[in-house]
């Protein structure tokens, strides 16, 4: 006889799959009560089984780095992906501390900030004054702080010629380096000194220039032209360009 209730099936986990059992007495066995209409989950509550919770049935809300907690609502992309700072942002706060401390520092004399460009070369007194003039306050003298300097030998135009012919005369010739001496209202008599040795070395370093650029007597005139301009345009003058293109070497009379 077929008992109503549980499906004859072979998947059925319960203690009887064939359905439950008699007693000797004709009574169904009390040891597992099943209720035909009573679903799986009620049934193993009855009998004391507690639902086993599978890595399956583990909500992904648990697993996700957005859960904050149990009772916590899950955080969007977005609003996960704004609460991390990136590596060159400051820290909340740092930018002001950073602010404050600048704020605090004591602002710098004429004179240390004087100090400061000649320390990397050396400048004539037009062009320091030039170089200093937009941090000038009502309570600085720039010629007093100038005057200083030049009696510290800090500042000095006599060295500012000799360094600006060194840097110029190995590529220069005598007027260009000469008009740009001119520009800082240097003293005349450094400007003839200067013009003077300018003249004596000039034939010499204008070949230097020629060979290195072009090393061969122009063969046509629009050759010639061409490396008369390129000279010309270095500041070698016209006698000293003359020299070179005909290969002469003896002095010239004028410029």
């Amino acid at each position: 006889m077929i008992r109503k209730g549980r499906p004859l099936s072979g998947s059925d986990s319960g203690p009887y799959p064939d359905g439950p059992r008699d007693t000797a007495d004709g009574s169904p066995d009390q040891g597992d009560p099943f209720d035909p209409f009573e679903s799986f989950e009620a049934h193993d509550r009855a009998a004391g089984r507690g639902l086993r919770r599978t890595r399956s049935q583990v909500s992904p809300a648990s697993s996700s780095p957005n859960f904050s907690g149990p009772d916590s609502q899950p955080l969007s992309e977005d609003t996960y992906t704004r609460s991390r700072r990136q590596p060159s942002e400051a820290k909340p706060g740092q930018s002001d501390e950073a602010d404050s401390r600048k704020s605090q520092r004591p602002a710098r004399s004429l004179k240390a900030r004087a100090l400061g460009y000649l320390s990397h070369r050396e400048y004539s007194r037009a062009e320091l004054a030039r170089k200093l003039k937009p941090y000038v306050e009502e309570t600085d003298s720039l010629d007093t702080v100038l005057d200083s300097l030049e009696a510290e030998n800090w500042l000095s135009d006599s060295r500012f010629a000799e360094s600006l012919i060194h840097r110029r005369s190995s590529r220069l010739g005598t007027s260009r380096i000469l008009g740009e001496l001119k520009q800082h209202s240097l003293n005349p008599a450094l400007v003839e000194e200067a013009t003077a040795q300018l003249r004596d070395t000039e034939l010499a370093r204008a070949r230097a220039v020629w060979s290195k650029k072009f090393g061969e007597l122009p063969g046509t005139p629009a050759e010639r032209a061409k490396q008369a301009r390129f000279l010309a345009s270095r500041g070698f003058s016209g006698a000293t360009i003359g020299k070179i293109l005909k290969g002469i070497d003896e002095m010239w009379d004028g410029d």
